[in-house]
């Protein structure tokens, strides 16, 4: 972990997404950070101590799913299909798809596996899983401005954790998509679906992958910025807000609230989603896994727990 001293900065943007405006300056108190986000491995070590069982590994309660498919009940999990070619990007379910048997020993469904990623993040877990294994750590996930507090790297309003330019001489500085999405990967960056972390250059905090390769979980329940009562303390509230306004108003009988993910994937793309910058954010609902989102830890004491 990396110690990130507190301070003021400018949290949200007001020149890219509506959700990110408005900008507005955040004080955050001192933390630790994991330097990358938990990797298969680690994963691994916490499952076999535990025998935790994941959300996709689960099948779904139908009471809080009112006139769901049967099937899509199953224990399954959010796995990104590649198109055949361009397609209507109004419209996300013409590449992801709920698949029977994806968990985060199977990133990709049934018959893949976790040979030679060992060292990429872990996949397919829901908030509760995140959390189960942040307490196993003796650790926490971060709140919303301390994820991008750190992501920042000292470059307070910058576009990019690493600066003002997306791709600084043609350099690729993250995992994200090349080409037109969701057909069209070019690979440039050298990666076409997850990298092992610390594939990329580091921010100026030392930290990894905060920008592309997966999304990660936050403590906070998503708000509009806007509507962020204190949004000069967030910690004096670690869990952001009320549940309440975090619920996903296109389903209105689905009643499952919404966290925030911050970093952007290695899905992101310029034709598509820029979110690949450290004010991006985007609710998740907190039961659902993907084949791109995954998560680290913070520790709010004085020193961090060994291991």
């Amino acid at each position: 972990m990396v110690r990130i001293e507190g301070g003021v900065f400018l949290m949200g943007s007001d020149a890219h997404y509506p959700e990110e405006a408005p900008a507005h300056k955040v004080r955050v108190d001192g933390f630790w950070i994991d330097t990358h986000p938990v990797t298969n491995a680690q994963f691994r070590d916490f499952v076999e101590a535990t025998g935790h069982v994941t959300d996709a590994q689960r099948s779904a309660d139908p009471a809080q799913y009112p006139g769901a498919i049967p099937e899509l009940l199953a224990p399954s999990s959010v796995v990104f299909v590649k198109t055949r070619g361009p397609v209507n990007l109004s419209d996300p379910y013409q590449w992801w798809t709920y698949l029977r048997g994806a968990d985060w020993m199977h990133p990709r469904g049934p018959g893949s596996s976790l040979q030679g990623l060992w060292k990429h993040p872990v996949v397919h877990v829901s908030f509760a899983d995140a959390q189960a294994y942040a307490a196993w750590a003796g650790k926490q996930l971060p709140t919303e401005a301390e994820w991008e507090y750190a992501a920042r790297g000292g470059l307070d309003g910058a576009a990019y954790v690493w600066g003002e330019e997306y791709m600084p001489g043609g350099k690729p500085m993250a995992n994200t998509w090349q080409g037109e999405f969701p057909w069209q990967n070019l690979a440039e960056d050298g990666y076409e679906w997850t990298s092992p972390v610390g594939s990329f250059p580091p921010n100026g905090y030392g930290l990894y992958d905060m920008a592309g390769n997966v999304w990660e979980w936050t403590l906070d329940w998503y708000q509009e910025h806007a509507k962020i009562e204190h949004p000069c303390c967030t910690l004096a509230n670690p869990r952001g807000g009320a549940a309440d306004s975090s619920f996903d108003p296109r389903q209105p009988d689905v009643r499952i609230a919404r966290k925030v993910m911050k970093g952007g994937s290695h899905l992101c793309a310029p034709n598509y989603c820029r979110r690949y910058r450290p004010a991006a954010r985007m609710a998740q609902p907190v039961d659902t896994s993907t084949s791109h989102l995954g998560f680290r830890c913070v520790y709010r004491g004085d020193a961090p727990p060994r291991g």
